[in-house]
């Protein structure tokens, strides 16, 4: 038998996520369904294990999920015999930027993706100096456990230094032009702490593949990190 429409979409919208950014995947997968209507203001989402099983992901996941798009601003929890997950009657104004084309923001997050992994990888392939392990180290220390207030100005630092570490000036001042848009972007999402605890552990896994000369690695862990951010920007802009 066949599924009505809005049911054929749920089923694409919420397919499994892929590995590696499971929490902002599912962000994506679910903020998707509110702004396509798939799941009116005032509707109940699927019920947690339906959605876990449905998603790939753990409940532990999904919740950790669930709970930032409340603190957005976008569901709300209600308990008792007819609770659930619902989508509040009036979702949030979108930011103070108005939302680029899909074309634009795929623009961006491509050029992005190609000027960012390649400078992790590139960063990593060369003979460091005591003074670049120095900075970066510092960089990352400086970015990590920090609070929102300065999450993404030193986030923001220490991803330059990554590209100042190619010892490219031309790189490097084409992934600051590139950061600035993407900024512009970020402004206009909610800064969620599981996503901060989520780069923190990303910002390691780069630093670490360049310090120790793994390019490839680098590389992987870079993508990683930057897929989990389009995820949201797509989640939230598109």
């Amino acid at each position: 038998m066949s599924l009505p429409s809005e049911d054929l979409v749920a089923e694409a919208l919420f397919r499994p996520v892929r590995t590696g950014n499971a929490f902002e995947e599912t962000m994506e997968r679910m903020l998707q369904a509110i702004r396509l209507g798939v799941v009116l203001p005032g509707g109940r989402l699927p019920p947690e294990r339906d959605l876990s099983a449905r998603l790939g992901v753990s409940r532990v996941t999904l919740r950790e999920a669930l709970r930032a798009l409340q603190e957005a601003g976008y569901v709300e929890c209600r308990r008792g015999r007819y609770g659930g997950t619902f989508v509040r009657a009036v979702l949030p104004a979108r930011g103070p930027v108005d939302p680029p084309h899909a074309a634009d923001l795929e623009d961006i997050l491509t050029l992005r993706h190609v000027l960012e992994t390649g400078a992790a990888e590139a960063a990593a392939s060369r003979a460091l100096t005591p003074q670049d392990r120095r900075r970066l180290r510092a960089h990352l220390d400086e970015c990590t456990d920090v609070g929102p207030a300065e999450y993404r100005r030193r986030d923001s630092r220490l991803h330059l230094a990554i590209a100042e570490t190619t010892a490219a000036p031309s790189l490097t001042s084409a992934v600051a032009d590139v950061r600035t848009r993407v900024n512009a972007l970020l402004d206009a999402i909610p800064l969620i702490p599981a996503n901060i605890g989520h780069s923190d552990r990303q910002h390691h896994d780069i630093v670490d593949a360049i310090l120790h000369g793994d390019p490839a690695g680098a590389r992987e862990s870079m993508a990683q990190h930057l897929d989990g951010t389009a995820s949201l920007l797509r989640g939230f802009l598109s």
